[in-house]
C-alpha cells in the first residue's frame, strides 16, 4: 500500500515544546519523575489533548492513561501506540516523551484525513516505566500484562517512604479502570535508540525486532567500622575497599562473556560514611544485561564469585541479592515487518536492530504482537540533559510511526 498518512511536523514541534517545559531543567532537560506535580501537570494537558480529539479517554488502576479512537469494526481488537512521560532525574526530553508525542501526532494526523481505521486505535500513557522514584522500572506495563500483581507496585515506596497507591490518589491518577492485560491486536512504541548505532551507520529509523534480557543485583559486603589513624592497615576489614576491588573486577566482566555483554554499577552507599572512619559496610547495584539469557546466567554467577572473593580477600562477609530479572525478547516479525515497510515507504534510511534498553513494549510483547521503531541518539547520549535527537530524525520517526500505524490498523 501506498503511505497516506501525513503528519504536520509544526504542530508536532509545538506540543514537544510545550510538553518540554513541565519539568525543564536550566540545563535544556526534563526533571519530571513519576506522580510529581510536574507528572500531574503533564498528565493534564495529556489528557486534555486526546479530550480534544474526541477520544474515550480511561485512567486504570495504576494511572495509565488511555485514549481510543474507534475503527470501522468497534468490536475488533485494538492497536495500541504509545510510551511514557516521566523521566529520568535531570534527563533529557527525548526519553519516553518523544513516543508519546509521536503516537498523539498520529492520532492528529488520522483525525486531519478523516480516515476511519478496519479496527479501534487505542494511545497510551505507562506510569512509572523509568523506576527512578519507585524502583521497578516498566511497572504500568509490568501490572497491564500480569507480570506484576497490582499490590505489589502500590507497596512500592520512594526514597521519603511515599507508597505508589498515595501518591497515585495524591495527583489524582488512580484510577477506576482494571490494571490487567486485555486483547490487542498490536502494539508499537517509538522511542530514542540510547546508543550510536544508527548515527554511525547514518540511519534515521531503526526497526526493533528484540530486547535483551538483563537483571539487577545488590551486592552488600561486610567489614568492621575502626577509627582511620590508630587502626593498622594488615588488621582491617575495610568493606569499601573489597566493593572497590569486586566493582573493578565486574566492570571487565563482559570482555570475557559476549561481544553484547554489558554490565554496570550504577550505585553505592557506604556506612557509617565517615572521613575518619574504616567503612563497615558498601552496598551497591550491579546491572547485567545481554541478548542471550545463557550470558546473563553466566553473568550473575561471576558477578557473585567476584564479590565473595572480594569480601573473602578482606577478611569480610557478603550478601547478594537478585532483586529483578526479565529474558531476553523477540518482538513479533509481523509488526517488525509493517514498520519496515512502512521505512521505505516514506523513504527513511533503516537498519533492523535490538534493543539494549528495557522499554514497556517488551511487557506488551508477552500479551501480543510488539514491535519498536528507534530514532537517532546523538553521541549515543541519554539519561541526562545533553540528550537530544535532531528535529528532521524526530520527523522522519513520525512519519514512520504513523504509516506503520495506519498498516497494522487496516486489514
Amino acid at each position: 500500500m501506498d503511505h497516506t498518512l501525513a503528519i504536520d511536523p509544526d504542530r508536532f514541534r509545538r506540543s514537544f515544546e510545550e510538553y518540554s517545559a513541565i519539568g525543564a531543567t536550566d540545563d535544556d532537560g526534563l526533571h519530571r519523575l513519576t506522580l510529581t506535580d510536574e507528572d500531574a501537570e503533564v498528565r493534564d494537558l495529556f489528557v486534555s489533548d486526546l479530550e480534544s480529539l474526541g477520544l474515550d479517554v480511561t485512567v486504570d488502576e495504576m494511572g495509565n492513561v488511555f485514549g481510543r479512537r474507534e475503527g470501522a469494526d468497534p468490536d475488533a481488537d485494538p492497536v495500541l501506540i504509545g510510551s511514557h512521560l516521566d523521566s529520568q532525574p535531570k534527563g533529557g526530553r527525548f526519553d519516553g516523551q518523544l513516543g508519546v508525542l509521536v503516537a498523539l501526532e498520529t492520532m492528529r494526523a488520522l483525525e486531519d484525513a478523516g480516515i476511519e481505521t478496519d479496527r479501534p486505535v487505542e494511545i497510551v500513557n505507562w506510569t512509572n516505566e523509568e523506576g527512578s522514584r519507585f524502583e521497578s522500572p516498566m511497572l504500568g506495563s509490568g501490572v497491564f500484562v500480569g507480570n506484576t500483581p497490582l499490590q505489589d507496585a502500590y507497596d512500592l515506596t520512594d526514597d521519603d517512604g511515599v507508597r505508589l497507591e498515595d501518591a497515585l490518589e495524591r495527583i489524582g491518577y488512580k484510577g477506576d479502570a482494571s490494571c490487567e492485560p486485555r486483547p490487542l491486536h498490536a502494539a508499537l512504541e517509538l522511542h530514542i535508540e540510547q546508543g550510536p548505532y544508527l548515527e554511525e551507520h547514518g540511519n534515521g529509523v531503526g526497526v526493533v525486532e528484540g530486547v535483551y534480557g538483563m537483571a539487577w543485583l545488590q551486592a552488600t559486603i561486610h567489614g568492621h567500622a575502626d577509627h582511620a589513624g590508630p587502626t593498622p592497615m594488615h588488621t582491617r576489614t575495610d568493606a569499601l575497599t573489597a566493593a572497590a576491588k569486586a566493582i573493578r573486577e565486574v566492570e571487565s566482566l563482559p570482555l570475557r562473556l559476549s561481544e553484547d555483554a554489558v554490565a554496570t554499577v550504577g550505585r553505592i552507599d557506604v556506612e557509617p560514611d565517615s572521613i575518619n572512619v574504616i567503612p563497615s559496610r558498601a552496598e551497591f547495584t550491579i546491572d547485567v544485561r545481554s541478548y542471550d539469557d545463557d550470558v546473563v546466567d553466566r553473568a550473575i554467577d561471576e558477578a557473585e564469585f567476584e564479590v565473595a572473593t572480594a569480601a573473602d580477600r578482606a577478611g569480610g562477609e557478603y550478601d547478594l541479592e537478585q532483586i529483578w530479572r526479565i529474558p531476553h525478547t523477540e518482538f513479533a516479525p509481523s509488526v517488525a515487518d509493517a514498520a519496515a515497510a512502512a521505512a521505505e515507504s516514506v523513504d527513511a534510511a533503516y537498519e533492523r536492530m535490538v534493543s539494549g534498553a528495557g522499554h514497556d513494549a517488551k511487557y506488551l510483547n508477552e500479551i501480543t504482537d510488539t514491535a519498536m521503531l528507534f530514532v537517532p541518539s546523538a553521541d549515543g547520549n541519554t539519561h541526562n540533559e545533553a540528550e537530544f535527537t535532531s528535529w528532521e530524525d524526530c520527523v522522519t520517526g513520525a512519519r514512520t510511526f504513523a504509516e506503520t500505524t495506519l498498516r497494522l490498523t487496516t486489514d
